[in-house]
């Protein structure tokens, strides 16, 4: 078993605020009431290993005790390819968290974001329903937010976003995402700080994705509204919240 370092509490300043953050995520969208399971869907990227160390470090300290498993989607071409599986084992088996692997049957001639997103997250929840977790923790942050906002008023004239916690009727799960008010810079920050920044996707299609171009417009825009990504991703948090209390 390879020798890992874990980043766990105490925390540096920023480490401090991103619990502190994630804390009050949990609790404005009561995303673990009553769960007694949370599966985590585990890429191995800086946004998944950050929720999965917060989530740890949370567990018992003003939460219940989690029962926390991690979910691994292996195969040639998805979000995890380039990430060595061993060492996810290894940091999964340092924090005692179940570590689980699916694979994707993926190919480059039929690879595109849209049907292999549908496939690791059909993957995803029933690997963890197998194992008794009916709730499923995923590492979208605020970035994202504001791009899936921007992309479905532009693409679809829709204002609607990522829901902090959905229930998932055709498969009979809730996703929650404990990360939403968290800027990506940040969670850039505390895996440099903290050693495990040096995972990156290589999937040849993310890099050119329609995502991937609605962050860099999003930053064309902050040269011109700074505070561009912290509004559209509030706005549609708040439009999502009021929405969803009128269902």
């Amino acid at each position: 078993m390879q020798n890992i370092s874990i980043p766990r509490p105490p925390w540096t300043s920023l480490g401090k605020r991103l619990e502190s953050t994630l804390r009050k995520a949990l609790f404005d969208f009561e995303m673990l009431n009553g769960i007694p399971k949370v599966a985590i869907a585990l890429s191995g990227g800086k946004d998944s290993l950050t929720l999965l160390f917060l989530l740890h470090a949370i567990s018992g300290r003003g939460f219940p005790k989690l029962d926390l498993s991690a979910i691994y989607v292996s195969g040639e071409y998805s979000c995890g390819a380039g990430v060595n599986e061993s060492y996810l084992k290894a940091i999964c088996s340092e924090l005692n968290v179940e570590f689980i692997t699916c694979t994707s049957n993926q190919k480059l001639e039929t690879l595109e974001c849209y049907s292999c997103s549908r496939e690791r997250r059909r993957l995803i929840f029933n690997a963890a329903k197998e194992v008794g977790a009916k709730t499923i923790a995923f590492g979208h942050h605020r970035d994202d937010q504001a791009q899936t906002v921007l992309m479905n008023l532009l693409h679809k004239s829709e204002f609607a976003g990522n829901l902090p916690k959905i229930f998932m009727h055709e498969y009979d799960v809730t996703i929650i995402r404990p990360l939403i008010y968290i800027a990506e810079e940040d969670i850039r920050t505390f895996a440099q700080q903290q050693g495990f920044a040096r995972i990156m996707c290589r999937c040849p299609v993310g890099q050119n994705s329609m995502r991937k171009k609605t962050d860099q417009l999003l930053s064309a825009i902050e040269e011109l509204y700074p505070n561009a990504r912290e509004n559209i991703a509030r706005a549609g948090l708040i439009y999502g919240s009021q929405k969803a209390s009128k269902v």
